[in-house]
């Protein structure tokens, strides 16, 4: 309103619409202010609050698009205000993500996200003198960045890297805040979490290609016909990261990013993406869930991760699978116990030291006999085995989980990494455990140990092309064997299972022919044992290993016949 006009003057209709888009704007901030009082686990609990709250944002972008002249000079609506809007979609976007792990909502955020930077919404926010709008900006662009480290556009992270390291610059020159540090910490662990592949795949000019490592097409080799294996499918995995100085970004570690990345389909885009001019349509699911459900669980109290098990272990259902990964610092046993060892005299991997609990740790150092409180031990996850149970565990105590007793019968399997590495391989550890590397890019890895930096883009497809033959015979390695654990093949008919037991086995065999893996330690080992002679050991899989090294031109690092060391 000018100075000299009075609200009479207004016309009503204007006035009601002013009236309409504060009642939006207020209800939308309350709804999205709960979304934090959700609880974090169970699927049920939080979708119709979800649902209200994306409703609401709908209306609040349709209407803004269609009154934006009159808001613009009734209500004085700012360019910044409406990005806000946006960001919030963007936000719910993402958060509708990471509680249905369908890919597909990440490309709804990145939309909205792309959309502000595009339009310059937040342009204008630099010119006003109030710091927590600054703030704003800068925080959509640290959520901008998880969506682009999530969908693999590279490039594009490097670019909003750079923006938002010229944004904070200036931000703390002008304010001088105190907050400074912490907006530096944020640059130097994107940055961090961008370089962290240990190898890169180079086109001919040069330029670096971006591969994604989720699971595609073909990507998991087909089951033979007539091959009888589990009916089983993953319906539900918990990702667990508690690594000390591992390279993190916005509460995921390295391992994790790449071990949701191997429980995903790649993402598609929902079908009315291109009808909706940027508006959002929640109500617009994909017909089937895709992919597993997912918890990501960094540094959680024991509590914490006691709680998330018990809820997706409740909500598990019949003929499913649940997925525990632990990517986890190793507690090893302090001392020892008089009887007979069970699976809480072994350790386990570390849980977050809830700073509450003071007693348990001094008492704990008065009597050695006592078990580390801090610690999920092999025996914490027995109750969990009443339902099939696919546990991966990639710390320096991972061992300890071969210590399990199946109780109750139900299908269960545990992949166990190394537990000590040779130096150079030890010395890249915060960039990533080379055990989740095998499970998420095998020829990463592969390339990573063999001592490459790059690989030209013409011998990464062709040596992809390789490997799917290689995993198509590993595969019928593992159902053909007669000596097999009947576990492994229950677990075989879920196309992510499939896989990653396929990854684990060529990591296996793998290792054990590199000349610098020397120890028994250094090799994967699994509950229930496979049988070595069909897989790990196998002849055809060690000839189709010295292949690859040859095609890579490592084959020096192998061993051309090392059955005679074992």
């Amino acid at each position: 309103m000018t100075g000299a006009e009075t609200e009479d003057d207004i016309p009503l209709s204007e006035r009601k619409t002013v009236t309409d888009f504060c009642y939006l704007l207020d209800k939308s901030k309350q709804l999205f202010n709960g979304l934090r009082d959700l609880p974090q686990y169970g699927h049920k609990q939080w979708q119709s609050y979800f649902g209200r709250t994306f409703d609401v944002y709908t209306k609040l972008w349709k209407f803004q698009q269609q009154h934006r002249q009159v808001l613009d000079t009734r209500y004085g609506l700012k360019r910044w205000q409406i990005g806000e809007v946006a960001s919030k979609i963007g936000q719910l976007y993402y958060h509708y993500y990471l509680r249905t792990s369908e890919t597909s909502y990440l490309n709804e955020a990145f939309s909205f996200y792309s959309a502000i930077r595009q339009r310059s919404y937040y342009f204008q926010v630099n010119k006003e003198d109030r710091p927590e709008l600054v703030v704003k900006k800068l925080r959509y662009y640290a959520r901008y960045i998880v969506v682009c480290l999530l969908l693999n556009k590279m490039d594009l992270v490097k670019v909003l890297v750079k923006e938002l390291s010229e944004e904070i610059e200036e931000y703390t020159q002008r304010f001088n805040t105190e907050d400074q540090l912490e907006w530096n910490l944020v640059l130097q662990e994107v940055a961090a979490f961008v370089e962290a592949d240990p190898v890169v795949v180079m086109n001919d000019n040069n330029s670096v290609v971006v591969t994604s490592n989720r699971l595609q097409e073909g990507s998991a080799p087909p089951l033979e016909q007539g091959m009888v294996v589990g009916q089983l499918i993953l319906a539900d995995a918990l990702i667990i990261g508690n690594c000390n100085n591992q390279v993190k970004f916005s509460e995921l570690t390295i391992d994790m990013f790449r071990m949701l990345q191997a429980l995903e389909r790649e993402p598609v885009n929902l079908a009315t993406q291109t009808s909706k001019q940027g508006t959002p349509e929640p109500s617009e699911k994909p017909a089937k869930r895709e992919n597993p459900h997912k918890y990501l669980l960094y540094k959680p109290t024991f509590s914490q991760l006691f709680t998330f098990l018990s809820a997706s272990f409740k909500e598990l259902p019949a003929n499913s699978v649940l997925l525990v990964y632990l990517s986890a610092t190793g507690v090893f046993p302090t001392g020892h116990s008089d009887y007979e060892a069970g699976p809480y005299d072994f350790g386990g991997v570390l849980t977050n030291t809830n700073r509450d609990v003071v007693n348990g740790e001094t008492v704990q150092k008065k009597n050695q006999a006592l078990k580390e409180m801090h610690c999920l031990h092999p025996g914490d996850l027995s109750p969990f085995t009443r339902k099939p149970l696919f546990v991966i565990v990639d710390s320096s105590n991972s061992t300890a989980f071969k210590n399990f007793t199946n109780l109750f019968g139900q299908p269960l399997v545990c992949l166990l990494s190394p537990t000590v590495y040779p130096k150079s391989v030890q010395d890249q550890s915060q960039r990533g455990s080379i055990f989740t590397l095998f499970l998420y890019s095998p020829l990463l890895a592969f390339s990573s140990i063999s001592g490459l930096n790059s690989v030209r883009r013409g011998l990464w497809e062709r040596a992809q092309e390789f490997l799917h033959k290689v995993f198509r015979d590993i595969g019928q390695m593992i159902t053909r064997s007669r000596t097999i654990d009947q576990a492994f093949l229950q677990f075989f008919g879920d196309e992510f299972l499939r896989l990653l037991l396929i990854r684990f086995v060529f990591c296996s065999a793998a290792l054990r022919l590199h000349k610098l893996f020397r120890e028994s330690r250094s090799f994967p080992e699994s509950y229930p044992d496979l049988p070595k002679q069909d897989t790990v050991e196998s002849s055809l899989l060690q000839k189709h290993i010295l292949e690859l090294a040859a095609m890579l031109d490592v084959q020096s690092l192998f061993w051309d016949d090392s059955l005679e060391a074992y």
